[in-house]
């Protein structure tokens, strides 16, 4: 992947981009192929995924078999360089709080998208006007149908595998645009056989995995008409990437390009136009306000040299995921009186995780079974939308849902065969063996990722004692689970007891309290800077382009007004592409 070894950037450039992810990498993409000159600021190392990603190596080619470590919390082959704790970039939890946030951070080139499930759900209509249906929250600045046109371009540009099932709040993608999903395999099967019988619905699985070729004739016509420069780059990209062969999970990253990665889709293509920059190893400090209270650049600590840096632009897209963005927006102009951006209030609040828990069982029927259908594309390939979207009121809790599911014969592992403690105690020789085989993949598990409210308990902030290695204020959590996520906790988990037992498996769900993960610890944080209709009560309009600042724009999770109960990286890249149809208008008109 090309970058500026030589650290040197050019005096001026239309657009800095501050992040590599879905946002950032949409951005610049997007703005590149249109001739816009762009610098992307990355604060991870460079990272190639075609040399880097370890897809055929076996778990006794890694230290510890593969295992955990602290610097590595998914195993030795997950794709992610960072983790909730990173060297010298500390955090702190405020005293009192109820629990500690756990802050994900990935440095490297693409951030998340090389680490994540690529599990990608359309936010639905009920998740736009959400406060209009429960009082709670706020409803967002634009309906589903403003952002659907734009969902449609994504998938088709990242390629996501699917069916339309005409669930009510799942809404179906447009005729031709979804790639056919994988058939379930032997554990799928059985959970949905058990879901008919308890009323749970269990379908295809929407994920951003290339179940065959993209059609690189005819799609950058679709996406890019009129732009014959575009077309010609994206043609010749779709047609180097190929489709899954079943090799390995995809949070391995992917050497084929199969499945998405903003370091295998989106930045190749915006590196070829020539158009775009990318420094990595630089820690952006704070965006430059000039004395007309417009961004002029940004202050980056260059990691390498250790000195401080500045890059100039016209425009200032901040996409370095919520809680950094967030931090960058409070260590600005004004920080003292909140930052910049942040006249009101809001920058730092309304800090929102997804709610998840889950529950394992032993599966009798899947016991010593012959090798069938087991391959797969890396990750589940079904799950099930929430189904009871309009029984809140007797359900006790607001909002909803989704449940992801998965088990079988899955690559081995030190844990793998942990049942045998239960199943096998105090065999030995030739018996375990045979009892190994026998439990080998035999267990399934299923997972809930819910939606969270809102609430004035959670929250970062600048800690006013603690700076990191760069001298940069760090950011200070605080958290509150509300009762609206414990009582969806428990419902997850009474949910996943009945699958399971209906399974053939048995069961015990734990309640609420305890089942609950810790917030951050699913990885969904949003809503540090949300949007809105109006300025004294949101941070950016609905083009993302922040109120206070008309020439900077915030460009990933941090303007989402509320966390559906589905994965938010897809919409994360469906308003950065329409975003920056806005900005680029306003460019020609020299509105910014």
């Amino acid at each position: 992947m090309p970058v500026l070894t030589d650290r040197k950037t050019q005096p001026q450039y239309d657009v800095i981009v501050v992040g590599s992810g879905a946002g950032g990498g949409m951005a610049a993409l997007r703005l590149a192929l249109e001739g816009v000159k762009v610098l992307m600021i990355e604060a991870g190392r460079n990272y190639d995924p075609a040399k880097e990603t370890a897809m055929f190596n076996t778990p006794e080619m890694a230290p510890l078999r593969g295992e955990r470590t602290p610097a590595r919390p998914f195993g030795h082959y997950d794709c992610n360089i960072g983790g909730w704790q990173v060297a010298g970039e500390p955090y702190t939890n405020k005293k009192g709080t109820e629990g500690d946030f756990w802050w994900w951070r990935a440095r490297m080139l693409g951030g998340r998208t090389n680490h994540w499930g690529r599990i990608a759900l359309r936010f639905g209509e009920h998740d736009f006007n959400c406060a209009s249906r429960d009082g709670l929250g706020v409803d967002w600045p634009m309906t589903y149908q403003d952002l659907a046109p734009w969902y449609d371009k994504v998938e088709m540009l990242i390629g996501v595998y699917g069916e339309n099932d005409g669930i009510e709040n799942a809404p179906n993608s447009s005729p031709g645009v979804l790639l056919p999903p994988p058939k379930p395999r032997v554990g799928e099967l059985l959970a949905k056989k058990a879901g008919k019988k308890i009323g749970v619905p269990i379908v295809a699985a929407h994920r951003a995995v290339l179940s065959q070729p993209l059609d690189a004739k005819n799609l950058p016509k679709k996406l890019f008409p009129g732009n014959a420069k575009a077309q010609e780059i994206l043609s010749k990209d779709m047609a180097l990437r190929a489709a899954c062969f079943w090799a390995t999970n995809c949070v391995r990253g992917c050497s084929i390009r199969a499945n998405f990665q903003s370091t295998t889709v989106l930045l190749p293509a915006a590196l070829a136009t020539g158009n775009l920059d990318i420094i990595t190893d630089a820690m952006v400090r704070e965006v430059i306000i000039g004395p007309d209270g417009r961004a002029t650049g940004v202050h980056y600590i260059d990691k390498v040299t250790r000195r401080d840096a500045v890059a100039k632009a016209r425009v200032v897209i901040l996409a370095a995921s919520s809680c950094e963005t967030t931090r960058i927006l409070l260590n600005s102009k004004g920080k003292d009186s909140g930052g910049t951006a942040n006249s009101s209030g809001e920058v730092g609040r309304n800090l929102m995780d997804s709610v998840g828990t889950g529950l394992t069982a032993h599966i009798p029927a899947m016991e010593d079974l012959p090798p069938y259908n087991e391959d797969g594309a890396g990750g589940l390939h079904v799950y099930s939308p929430w189904w009871k979207v309009r029984d809140h009121a007797a359900l006790g809790f607001p909002r909803g849902y989704h449940i992801e599911m998965g088990g079988g014969r899955q690559m081995p592992s030190v844990n793998s065969l942990s049942i045998l403690n239960t199943t096998a105690p105090g065999v030995y020789g030739s018996k375990l063996k045979e009892e190994a085989r026998r439990y080998y993949g035999a267990s399934f598990g299923f997972s809930g990722r819910g939606e969270m409210v809102p609430n004035k308990d959670c929250y970062c902030e600048l800690d006013p004692k603690v700076v990191d290695q760069w001298g940069i204020p760090v950011l200070r959590f605080n958290w509150k689970w509300s009762d609206h996520e414990i009582k969806q906790a428990e419902h997850m988990q009474q949910t996943f007891a009945e699958l399971l037992t209906a399974m053939g498996g048995k069961a015990n769900p734990l309640s609420g309290r305890d089942a609950i993960k810790k917030p951050g610890e699913i990885i969904h944080e949003v809503g540090t800077a949300r949007m809105g209709a109006k300025a004294g009560s949101s941070v950016t309009n609905q083009y993302c382009q922040t109120w206070d600042v008309k020439n900077l724009f915030l460009m990933d999770g941090a303007v989402l007004p509320s966390n559906p109960d589905k994965n938010p990286t897809l919409t994360i890249l469906a308003l950065a592409w329409r975003s920056c149809e806005y900005l680029m208008d306003a460019m020609k008109r020299g509105d910014v």
